[in-house]
């Protein structure tokens, strides 16, 4: 069939757009990467169904953790998984917020086994345990489950609570579990780019 004068001008566009890859996202099918997309809808969960996690839920979360880099790979980190009734009991002693969430992970860091920085001492045993503790939180939300950062609690209680962390330094809880509410409303307010970030 004879391509008429229309055809043959959507065939030149078609190919100055493929030509600029102007057409690019259209062909490719391209979107927001998976972690943006996971990064930018995780958000800190305050209220739990009492719905139990599975221990294939369980086991994802803490293989995300165990993997997470650490300085010098030291890997001075410990997770302690609080899910029976005394244990969540116990550490309600400790802090006003768990949520009810049927898990909270503890995420403990060991400073005598952390890598140190040479030119000012610095010891990087909380800095694995936060970026062990991000981990936890990513994995939780790729499946599908709430979970926030809790740093308000009584460190002395725990230690004496939970004696298995001896020789660890608590740093932070994180209670895990299907949510039972939505983002607050503050959720997506951000720093806009150019002050949250610098080139020099």
């Amino acid at each position: 069939m004879k391509k008429t004068f229309w055809d043959r001008i959507s065939d030149i566009t078609h190919i100055h757009r493929r030509a600029a890859f102007a057409d690019v996202p259209e062909r490719s099918g391209t979107k927001e990467p998976a972690f943006m997309t996971l990064a930018r809808e995780r958000y800190s969960c305050r209220s739990y169904k009492d719905t139990p996690l599975t221990d294939a839920q369980v086991a994802q979360i803490l293989e995300a953790a165990r993997v997470a880099p650490t300085a010098a790979n030291k890997q001075p980190v410990h997770v302690w998984v609080v899910k029976s009734p005394e244990g969540l009991e116990k550490l309600k002693g400790a802090t006003d917020y768990t949520y009810g969430a049927p898990v909270v992970f503890m995420v403990g860091a060991k400073p005598d086994a952390a890598w140190v920085r040479k030119y000012d001492g610095k010891n990087g045993a909380e800095v694995d345990a936060a970026i062990v503790g991000t981990h936890i939180m990513l994995a939780a939300s790729a499946l599908g489950l709430g979970n926030v950062w809790v740093g308000s609690f009584d460190p002395a209680r725990i230690k004496a609570d939970f004696p298995e962390t001896e020789g660890y330094e608590v740093v932070c809880l994180f209670p895990v579990g299907v949510p039972a509410a939505p983002a607050g409303a503050n959720h997506d307010q951000r720093q806009p780019l150019g002050q949250f970030a610098s080139e020099l």
